[in-house]
């Protein structure tokens, strides 16, 4: 492996790359970073002859990252991240703290969890921003590269290097509207199949957790619609003759609870943990010590741990 000499490397160079990277433009990382497009250029010159690798490449609509700039990624933000710490110290005041932090999380999170945040954030932290952001396909894969602060959801295995800590446990109920033709009588299992019903799938693939468990019951239902988000799932039932089976927490927030009757799903779905997740590296940053410690008060105070 060649060996580098730190002395001979100018590291202001990585918040270069590291803008060149994001915007993939020589003029846009030179205005995000309040610097010339020639100056942007010269640097990008200089990181060339420093990494032996072209780093951005042309290509249809613009540059494109190289296979090496690819792999450096997730280590560049890691290594900045960790600068950016050393040189802040150890103290963190809220109150004088500016900047955002971004959450990982579903909708059906972000409606329970996200008033009471809010609340914490503007009495403790009022500069600090509050990003939620949707989860994509590889959520863990987001905490390793850094781009959120911290996951909440189900995670049923952390890898090596993330953290997670039980928020609250989250049991089932089947939401029908108020005026549904079945809404008053006795959910049994043969009535549960014999009704239509809407399935959150925020991926698109894959079965339900419902599905799962009449499958191994030899039993299936018809599901007649499937959205990406629980809160479109939940203004459906409310104004057709589909039902769905979601997170009581949901259930409960849900704007308008006259709209629905709500049932005991009739076959065993057990229950689901809601975890709060973070990368081992911010374990004990200061910044990240206290949104951990905010958000599970904020569990705390709506009664859901």
């Amino acid at each position: 492996m060649r060996e580098v000499d730190l002395r001979n490397a100018d590291l202001n160079l990585l918040v270069v790359l590291d803008a060149l990277l994001d915007e993939r433009s020589v003029t846009r990382a030179a205005t995000r970073l309040g610097m010339s497009q020639p100056a942007a250029s010269r640097a990008l010159a200089r990181l060339r002859v420093l990494f032996s690798d072209a780093l951005l490449v042309d290509g249809p609509g613009g540059y494109l990252l190289t296979a090496r700039a690819e792999e450096m990624r997730p280590l560049l933000r890691n290594t900045l991240a960790g600068i950016s710490e050393l040189l802040a110290g150890r103290a963190f005041d809220p109150m004088q703290a500016g900047g955002s932090v971004r959450l990982l999380m579903l909708d059906l999170e972000a409606a329970v969890l996200g008033p009471r945040l809010i609340a914490s954030f503007a009495e403790q932290a009022p500069a600090i921003d509050l990003e939620m952001v949707p989860p994509g396909l590889r959520p863990i894969e987001a905490l390793e590269a850094d781009a959120v602060d911290a996951l909440i959801g189900v995670v049923d295995e952390a890898p090596a290097g993330i953290r997670k800590r039980k928020l609250y446990q989250d049991h089932f109920v089947t939401l029908m509207r108020a005026e549904h033709p079945a809404a008053g009588r006795k959910l049994t299992l043969e009535r549960f199949l014999e009704l239509d019903h809407v399935v959150v799938s925020v991926t698109g693939i894959g079965r339900a957790w419902v599905d799962e468990i009449l499958a191994r019951l030899g039993r299936q239902r018809r599901v007649k619609v499937r959205v990406p988000s629980f809160f479109a799932a939940v203004e459906i039932a409310a104004r057709s003759d589909l039902v769905m089976t979601l997170p009581s927490s949901l259930a409960r927030t849900t704007a308008d609870m006259r709209r629905f009757v709500m049932a005991q799903p009739p076959l065993d779905l057990g229950s689901v943990v809601m975890s709060l997740a973070w990368h081992a590296r911010h374990q004990d940053a200061p910044k990240h010590v206290w949104l951990r410690r905010t958000i599970v008060a904020a569990v705390a105070d709506i009664g859901l741990s």
